[in-house]
């Protein structure tokens, strides 16, 4: 039995690791704080951020440091039109599974599902502060949005330009 488990573990160890591949984006990457260029402060207000354009050089790198001072959660994400409007069928999504737990079909906290992974996107709740960095590669006009459900559609959209 002890040899077939060494030999199973052997094997095991032996096959390639399959991971998912990382998701890229055309307009850049993630970055750590410390590589940034400059740090631009964003306030997240209830339906709108301050400031409402922004402007980046292609290859900068960009600390946004996002204050929420709404009164619910708001996200900053960075994409294009059709990426947002991806991202609002899934934060629509996760609302149904958090209004499903609710009713006591499952162990889900208001709010926890509304917390994902993409690089490219922070959800801050009211009050508090969250950061994220990015190195823009080529100059595109991209957006940074708040895809929880009707706060696009409300206004809570920005204008990023990135130029040469």
């Amino acid at each position: 039995m002890k040899h077939f488990f060494f030999a199973a573990t052997l094997a095991l160890s032996s096959l390639p690791a399959v991971a998912s591949p990382a998701p890229t984006f055309a307009f850049g990457a993630p970055a750590t704080a410390a590589k940034a260029d400059r740090t631009v402060e964003i306030v997240m207000g209830d339906m709108y951020y301050e400031p409402r354009s922004l402007q980046v050089k292609a290859g900068e790198t960009v600390r946004f440091v996002l204050i929420n001072k709404g009164a619910v959660a708001h996200e900053f994400s960075l994409g294009d039109a059709l990426m947002h409007a991806k991202h609002q069928k899934e934060m629509i999504a996760m609302m149904g599974q958090m209004d499903h737990a609710a009713m006591g079909h499952g162990g889900m906290q208001h709010g926890a599902g509304m917390q994902h992974d993409d690089p490219n996107t922070v959800m801050v709740e009211p009050g508090k502060q969250g950061e994220l960095t990015w190195t823009f590669s080529q100059a595109t006009p991209i957006e940074f949005a708040c895809n929880v459900p009707g706060h696009y559609q409300a206004g809570m959209v920005g204008k990023l330009t990135i130029g040469q």
